[in-house]
């Protein structure tokens, strides 16, 4: 099974590419990982949309994952599309559909190709990345006018699909065991290790709320205006400290997310708990993310926070989005 990430990581350190292991490359492996798609474009589609108002950047959101066969090797593109349901026209498709979302709405399914978007070809993306197609659709959607209708042409029709305004984030899941996730500015990459770790849906929006707040903030933006050392050097000194910094933001910004999505906010302690207990836990990324019983600590104040806000009846103003803290 040829589906890894292959992007540079941002924010939680270096992401090693570890397909599926051959024995599992079935359709039945296809389908726990279209199933693990399923759930996190609702899960992403509910945070994001639930939490527009708070958001500074926003974009269409349809309520969809993508796909491509090119993500599979030759020989496991049969299985592949078995899974998906897809069509055999090289086109990408979509992996996974959030109910209740505009792409459900008008009547799409999972493994649609999509051919044409308000009359036009597709962009094809550049270069040989097997994600360059999938990149170039999720751009220009994403750069839509919000709340217009588009038109979506799978070949067969072309179905007018309503988009709604949404915090600026697509969403991937990819074919790792890893549990790891990763920012990267407006994109969201949850690993199927992560998504399998969580123990509930609940659980699993606590860490893509995590990533989530990572790009609601700028995170990528502002590291890189601060001149960090993504290299070895993200381990020491103002370099950690920076770093360490935007994981405490997210995670306290996450909570905020999950409540305006109707999630459990306690859900991030019990995630984050047994994160940081789970065993195999890298050691490398103890310069850059606070100690897990740090982060749960302050996880619990901004859950206080909320609760009193609740009990006064007072509407919830989420920390940090309006002015966060310089990074220096």
């Amino acid at each position: 099974m040829h589906r890894s990430l292959r992007l540079i990581p941002i924010l939680l350190g270096a992401l090693a590419a570890t397909p599926v292991p051959a024995s599992a490359t079935s359709s039945s492996a296809y389908s726990a990982l279209a199933a693990l798609e399923a759930r996190v474009a609702a899960i992403g589609f509910r945070l994001t949309t639930a939490n527009a108002s708070w958001c500074p950047a926003q974009q269409p959101q349809f309520g969809w994952i993508w796909g491509d066969l090119r993500l599979y090797a030759p020989k496991d593109r049969p299985a592949a599309r078995a899974a998906y349901a897809a069509s055999d026209r090289d086109a990408p498709f979509l992996a996974a559909i959030a109910p209740g979302s505009p792409a459900a709405e008008a009547g799409l399914a999972v493994g649609t190709p999509v051919t044409a978007i308000n009359g036009a070809p597709p962009p094809a993306g550049e270069g040989d990345h097997p994600y360059a197609r999938v990149t170039a659709y999720e751009t220009a959607f994403a750069g839509l006018p919000l709340r217009d209708p588009a038109a979506v042409a799978t070949g067969g029709a072309s179905l007018p699909v309503i988009p709604v305004a949404g915090c600026r984030s697509d969403f991937r899941v990819e074919a790792v065991d890893r549990p790891m996730g990763m920012a990267e500015g407006r994109l969201v990459l949850i690993s199927k290790g992560l998504a399998e770790f969580a123990a509930n849906d609940d659980e699993l929006a606590a860490a893509v709320a995590h990533e989530l707040a990572h790009n609601i903030l700028r995170h990528r933006a502002r590291l890189d205006a601060a001149g960090v050392d993504r290299g070895i050097g993200k381990q020491f000194g103002r370099n950690a400290r920076l770093f360490r910094q935007t994981e405490v933001e997210a995670d306290r910004l996450s909570v905020w997310l999950l409540a305006g999505a109707g999630y459990d906010p306690a859900a991030a302690v019990r995630f984050w708990t047994a994160f940081g207990q789970r065993k195999g836990r890298p050691l490398f990324q103890a310069g850059t993310h606070p100690e897990w019983r740090d982060r749960v600590a302050s996880i619990e104040e901004e859950i206080r926070t909320i609760d009193a806000a609740r009990t006064a009846g007072r509407p919830l103003e989420p920390p940090l989005i309006a002015n966060p803290p310089p990074l220096e």
